[in-house]
């Protein structure tokens, strides 16, 4: 086996971690939990402003 040969051998199992990673990320049964994660920050917002506005009683 020469340095070729491990060339070779790695750049096959970076592209089968690198498709692994896209397949996981992209495919469908991440979806919800993705679109989930997608709203956290509107959520956090709206509990911001109830919070906010019960506290506004001048």
């Amino acid at each position: 086996m020469d340095i070729n040969d491990l060339r070779t051998l790695s750049t096959v199992l970076v592209a089968l971690a690198f498709f692994a990673i896209v397949w996981w990320a992209f495919g469908p049964s991440r979806k919800k939990y993705f679109d989930e994660a997608a709203q956290l920050p509107f959520k956090e917002d709206e509990a911001n402003q109830v919070t906010s506005s019960k506290g506004d009683h001048s």
